[in-house]
């Protein structure tokens, strides 16, 4: 099992960022740790079943990125999460691998309507919480997110390099 590294991984409020599970190699994502959950913008969101498991099927609009993304994943979750007006509306939450610097983990991603947003995804707290990141937060980019191996299990997803 990979092991996480001994001297932090320095960020800056804004890299380049990949969710390979969702075809995303790379886009901008605003690291805000005033925000406990992570966001996408995300519009025709609809849920439906496979094989007797909830699946949520959802498009990413191509602002911020290269191109659009129509987007499949397992569906985590549905709850309220307070939005940054500070009102609570109910969202659908999916579990996701996350790629910064080389190194890839899940997280939980919940899929909001951010079209007024200047960055496609918000990377909450719990996105980065006790991963040996750290924000700088008067950088910009300072890594790249770099390809890697798509994990076998969701145990082998941390911090897999």
């Amino acid at each position: 099992m990979p092991t996480r590294p001994t001297t932090p991984t320095v960020i800056g409020w804004r890299e380049r960022a990949g969710l390979p599970d969702l075809g995303i190699p790379e886009l901008i994502a605003k690291i805000d740790t005033g925000a406990r959950t992570s966001a996408i913008h995300a519009t025709r969101i609809v849920p439906f079943e496979r094989d007797g498991e909830a699946w949520v099927r959802f498009h990413v609009p191509h602002a911020g990125l290269p191109r659009a993304f129509d987007c499949e994943a397992v569906l985590l979750d549905r709850r309220e999460i307070t939005n940054t007006s500070g009102s609570p509306e109910l969202r659908h939450v999916i579990s996701t691998g996350l790629v910064i610097a080389g190194r890839r983990w899940k997280i939980e991603l919940s899929l909001a309507h951010r079209g007024g947003m200047r960055h496609p995804i918000i990377l909450g707290r719990t996105a980065i919480r006790k991963r040996n990141i750290l924000v700088d937060a008067g950088r910009s980019f300072m890594t790249r997110p770099r390809p890697t191996h798509k994990a076998k299990s969701p145990s082998d997803a941390k911090d897999a390099i």
